[in-house]
């Protein structure tokens, strides 16, 4: 997840700072910056579906989590996680070589997804393949969320373990909302500048802030700020430096009464 969404930021930070600088750029540059980006844009929710099921095996059935979940395997569902991903979107680049003459990859594009995949058959590829996506990944959260609430109320033992488990995949439900916006944000976007005609800029400024950083947030949140070795540091970290900064505004007030 750390990993895949950090690629995710750095491509499509790129992305956004190129069309603000050239505002075209190649279209053969365009299509590697757009099917990186898709590609680990879809990886997010296939991956929350993912750790929920882990989380699911580790409460419900604990006796067998070490040999289900494996180092092996865990490389092994990384490996068809990005298949899954990968297959249905790198079918735009074949059909756009098929569809297209060799001089259209030469020119420079403002470069969007719609301006370099234009074929109306890959938007509606693209929005079933969204649907059906995004829907397996919702039921799985709400399928994982339920059993282990079942379960944190049967068991007595391991109700805390339980309980964070749950509370990691509400945060889940909330992360995969969140990235469900990029669905609906092209049609907001298009609503914005009809009402706001001056404001294309800061409009698609803040389209990409809420739609593709504001989810990236919660990662942080669900893997370090509620770890308890982590938070532990935290507080001391932080506790540290307050302290310093107390010190040395203390620090001159004393040399100055001892003076």
């Amino acid at each position: 997840m750390v990993i895949n969404d950090a690629i995710q930021l750095t491509v499509t930070i790129t992305l956004f700072v190129l069309s603000y600088i050239f505002y075209k750029i190649n279209v053969s540059f365009c299509c590697f910056f757009i099917l990186v980006a898709v590609f680990t844009t879809r990886n997010t929710p296939v991956n929350l579906a993912s750790m929920a099921i882990e989380r699911y095996i580790a409460i419900c059935d604990p006796l067998r989590h070490a040999q289900i979940c494996t180092v092996r395997r865990t490389y092994m569902v990384v490996a068809l996680i990005w298949f899954i991903c990968v297959a249905p979107d790198i079918t735009d680049l074949f059909v756009t070589l098929a569809t297209e003459s060799l001089s259209f990859f030469h020119e420079s594009v403002f470069c969007m997804r719609q301006n370099v995949f234009k074929n109306p058959i890959l938007a509606q590829k693209r929005q079933a393949f969204d649907i059906i996506y995004f829907s397996c990944v919702f039921l799985t959260l709400v399928f994982t969320y339920l059993r282990i609430l079942f379960a944190a109320r049967a068991l007595s033992t391991e109700k805390v373990s339980a309980q964070k488990a749950r509370n990691t995949i509400l945060l889940h439900g909330a992360q995969l909302a969140m990235c469900m916006l990029s669905y609906i944000s092209p049609s907001v976007e298009i609503v914005l500048r009809l009402i706001f005609p001056g404001r294309i800029l800061e409009i698609r400024y803040a389209n990409y802030l809420i739609v593709y950083i504001l989810p990236r947030f919660l990662s942080p949140i669900i893997y370090g700020v509620r770890d308890k070795q982590f938070r532990k540091y935290l507080k001391m970290y932080l506790l540290t430096n307050r302290c310093r900064v107390k010190l040395q505004r203390v620090a001159p007030q004393c040399r100055e009464e001892m003076s």
